[in-house]
C-alpha cells in the first residue's frame, strides 16, 4: 500500500509543478521562501520530490506563485467541463509527520481533471496518533469535512468535537485546527476546500 501511494505521488509530479511553474515567474527558491513563509530547504525538499506537501503548505505554495491549488492537481491538457472520478482511479498523496507536517493522513483529489475550480475536493484518511499542539495549522479559507467512517477528533481554536459518521462541519481555516483519527477505526471523511483564488 505504501509503494502503491508513493508510486502515485511520482505520477502527480507535484515538485516538477512547482519547481517549473517558479522558474516561470523568475522566482529563486529564496524569493518563493520569502513570499510563503516556508523554509528555503522544505522547497527545496518538495521540488526534488523528497517531501510530500500537506495540504495546507501546498495552499501556501499556490498562494505565493499566484495560483489555485487545483493547479497541482491538473494535467496541462485538463479543458473538461465535468470531471468524473472512478473509486479505483483516484490518485492519492500522502502527508508525512516532519519538520513542517507534524499530521499525517492520506488524501485523494477527487476532481482533478477539472482546471480552474472554485473548490478543491478531496477523501481523507487520518492517522491515528495522540493529539498534541504541534498537530494545529492554519490557511486561508474555509473548509468543510463531511465523516465517512471512524471517529474523528477535530481540534479547533480552544474547542474539542467528536465527529462520527454521517457528522459533518464547516470552518473559517484560518483559525488553528487539527485532528486525529480515534476509536477502532481510522476515519475517513470527504473535505471540500475554498480559498480566495
Amino acid at each position: 500500500m505504501q509503494e502503491k501511494i508513493k508510486q502515485e505521488i511520482r505520477e502527480m509530479k507535484l515538485g516538477e509543478k512547482v519547481r517549473g511553474l517558479r522558474q516561470e515567474q523568475r522566482l529563486t527558491l529564496q524569493a518563493l521562501a520569502d513570499m510563503t513563509g516556508l523554509s528555503k530547504p522544505l522547497l527545496s525538499q518538495i521540488e526534488n520530490d523528497q517531501v510530500t506537501p500537506p495540504i495546507a503548505t501546498l495552499l501556501k505554495i499556490a498562494k505565493g506563485l499566484k495560483v489555485g491549488i487545483h493547479y497541482f492537481f491538473e494535467e496541462a491538457t485538463d479543458r473538461q467541463k465535468f470531471v468524473l472520478t472512478r473509486g479505483e482511479q483516484s490518485v492519492g498523496t500522502q502527508r508525512r509527520p516532519g519538520k513542517d507536517s507534524a499530521q499525517g493522513y492520506v488524501y485523494k483529489p477527487l476532481a482533478p481533471g477539472m482546471r480552474e475550480k472554485k473548490v478543491e475536493p478531496f477523501l481523507v484518511e487520518f492517522e491515528e496518533r495522540d493529539w498534541d499542539n504541534s498537530l494545529f495549522y492554519s490557511h486561508e479559507g474555509v473548509e468543510f469535512l463531511y465523516i465517512l467512517d471512524g471517529e474523528l477528533e477535530f481540534h479547533y481554536a480552544d474547542e474539542v468535537m467528536r465527529l462520527m459518521p454521517g457528522d459533518s462541519i464547516y470552518y473559517e481555516s484560518s483559525e488553528p485546527h487539527g485532528y486525529v483519527s480515534v476509536g477502532p477505526t481510522r476515519a475517513r471523511a470527504v473535505a471540500v476546500l475554498y480559498t480566495k483564488g
